[in-house]
């Protein structure tokens, strides 16, 4: 089989290795599409040790369509061809590969498939190019879960990039009111006010000015603020906490989703005064995933539209370079042509 090995900084082998076996109680799935991953481009980039334990000399990529090739004797209610998404932390029988599933390779084997654990059966509602985003998206839904939104609510999401898109959808499919989202690249929120949201500028004064005027005003620890229940911050940058320490609204929740090992400071006086909760998001669960196929099922967003770049598995190194400059691209694909 074609595969990808991640050989250290800027470097990606095109490789062949033996097909997976496939076992008695398994499968071996074929992948269709794979999505490009912001940790992906993060390592990458600068080195493991940013996530997903990413190993130099093996392979990587967790964002998959994959369809059925193979299907072991004993498998029940699954067959050839069948699509399905395999679920990253159960799908090699191993949780500490759930980033690196072998997505950029062209086979990965599942020593053991049942259907709603291992792998889940994709509806003919969704499109091979949206299943490709079923594994971030389960990401965005478990941070916009974890913010507890109740019906009508308002709320913030730093980060247009595709986990950021999905916590925002997620929002709006839990009940909330208003979603605004805020991210510096125009390119980007130019996609997500397609999908029928309010975009700004995430840059100082601007940014709690636009939130005021589309939000309106409400209570702080320190005086005015916007009326946001919930922030989701889905872009990492270190400005966002602070920003939420110095405006949140008395009693909302942030909820942090995007992946950073540097430590922060918590103004934990102001946060206990303010009735300001933090919240940790990180993973999915079952739910999500099951809550991501109904929103997609719904037809309510295109979510299509985040997709903005296909490249053929051959290219993979250009298009993880292109996945990361945000001015010219928001979701890139791999595509394994049949």
């Amino acid at each position: 089989m074609k595969a990808a090995l991640y050989q250290g900084k800027g470097k990606i082998e095109l490789t062949r290795l033996p097909d997976p076996e496939c076992l008695p109680e398994g499968a071996v799935l074929q992948n269709v599409y794979a999505s490009i991953c912001g940790t992906d481009v993060a390592v990458y980039r600068h080195g493991t040790g940013l996530g997903h334990r990413i190993t130099v000399g093996g392979e990587f990529g967790h964002e998959v369509c994959c369809r059925i090739k193979e299907v072991g004797a004993r498998v029940e209610g699954l067959s050839l061809g069948d699509r399905v998404y395999p679920y990253p932390r159960l799908v090699t029988g191993d949780p500490a590969k759930a980033g690196t599933i072998g997505g950029f390779s062209e086979l990965i084997g599942a020593p053991l498939v049942r259907d709603g654990i291992e792998v889940y059966r994709i509806s003919d509602k969704i499109s091979d190019r949206a299943a490709a985003l079923i594994e971030p998206f389960t990401i965005g839904c478990r941070a916009a879960r974890r913010a507890f939104p109740r019906q009508g609510e308002k709320a913030v999401v730093f980060g247009a990039g595709t986990i950021g898109a999905a916590a925002a959808i997620a929002l709006k499919y839990f009940g909330c009111g208003k979603v605004l989202v805020s991210d510096p690249s125009e390119f980007r929120c130019s996609i997500l006010q397609g999908l029928g949201f309010e975009t700004c500028s995430d840059s100082g004064d601007m940014l709690l000015s636009a939130m005021k005027a589309y939000l309106g005003v409400a209570g702080g620890y320190r005086g005015e603020t916007a009326d946001a229940d919930i922030i989701i911050d889905a872009a990492g940058a270190d400005q966002i906490l602070d920003f939420y320490q110095e405006h949140g609204k008395v009693d909302s929740r942030m909820v942090m989703v995007a992946v950073g090992n540097n430590v922060r400071s918590v103004d934990v006086l102001g946060m206990t005064f303010g009735q300001l909760a933090l919240i940790g998001s990180g993973g999915y669960t079952p739910e999500d995933v099951r809550d991501v196929m109904a929103i997609m099922e719904s037809g309510r967003w295109d979510v299509e539209r985040l997709i903005t770049h296909e490249y053929p598995w051959e290219q993979l190194e250009e298009a993880i370079q292109m996945a990361g400059r945000p001015d010219q691209a928001l979701n890139v694909l791999i595509r394994y042509d049949k």
